[in-house]
């Protein structure tokens, strides 16, 4: 689960009088996901807001203006404790994005033979998407979920999952301020890559020959970085008990009603 991506999606989608919705919601959905999904266990990935990434350092205009409420912000401080007291592994790491430790996830569970359901309303996430691998996108607000594969991306994008980092570079992404190339939108983005096959093949090709540094860039920028650290990902069932009682401490009474009956008897 991309935590940070799912706790704004909450804390959006649902309304400001309700108090810590973004605790309510991603518990709302992280309870959905368990009966859905039967998974053997939970991974969750955190961004760290208080330091940069290679991403920042490398492209000064990278996610920058973004603003958080307060009240987010404490509830992003919260959310971990919550992921904790389930049972759960989580992850947060300076120099690491939520995304990059999903992708770790996904290739340690994929080495392992298994498979992955990864939760994210973050399209960067669609380079995962494989034959074991698929993305759940929320999708009006939190209520539903639309399931990506790797012919979902295609049909999306016109490029293959592989191909996202390299479609991302050309056609830019607004939501992290990366400008892509000057009059390249999704179409022509799809079509250099289904003609050359990579982006770096297209620059060989001698396109875009003024910006080939800042290309290269952006698709290192847009590629997910598999090797972030890792807990061990072991089986585990909910500790509905556990997280019953620390979401009550926070005043959350309603929701730990919800979460002490789920406990086996």
């Amino acid at each position: 689960m991309d935590g940070d991506s799912l706790a704004h999606r909450a804390y959006h989608a649902l309304p400001k009088s309700i108090a810590r919705n973004a605790v309510v919601g991603f518990t709302n959905m992280l309870t959905r996901l368990w009966e859905l999904e039967e998974p053997r266990t939970v991974f969750v990935g955190w961004d760290t807001l208080t330091a940069p990434t290679y991403r920042h350092e490398a492209f000064g205009p990278y996610q920058s203006g973004r603003v958080f409420e307060d009240s987010l912000l404490e509830q992003l401080d919260m959310l971990p404790q919550l992921v904790e007291a389930l049972g759960f592994a989580y992850a947060k790491a300076a120099g690491y994005e939520a995304d990059d430790f999903l992708a770790a996830a996904v290739r340690y569970e994929e080495n392992r033979g298994g498979t992955c359901v990864v939760v994210t309303s973050d399209r960067d996430l669609f380079q995962l998407a494989s034959e074991r691998t698929a993305i759940l996108m929320p999708v009006r607000g939190v209520s539903e979920l639309a399931r990506v594969g790797p012919e979902e991306v295609r049909e999306r994008y016109g490029v293959e999952p592989g191909q996202v980092p390299d479609f991302i570079a050309l056609r830019g992404d607004p939501s992290d301020r990366l400008p892509g190339a000057p009059g390249v939108g999704p179409k022509t983005a799809a079509s250099l890559l289904n003609q050359y096959g990579s982006l770096e093949a297209a620059l060989d090709a001698g396109r875009f020959p003024k910006l080939q540094e800042e290309l290269e860039l952006y698709r290192r920028i847009a590629t997910l970085d598999a090797s972030a650290p890792l807990p061990p990902l072991k089986d585990k069932s909910p500790s509905w008990v556990e997280a019953s009682s620390l979401v009550r401490s926070w005043g959350l009474n309603q929701l730990a009603d919800r979460l002490a009956p789920r406990a086996p008897g």
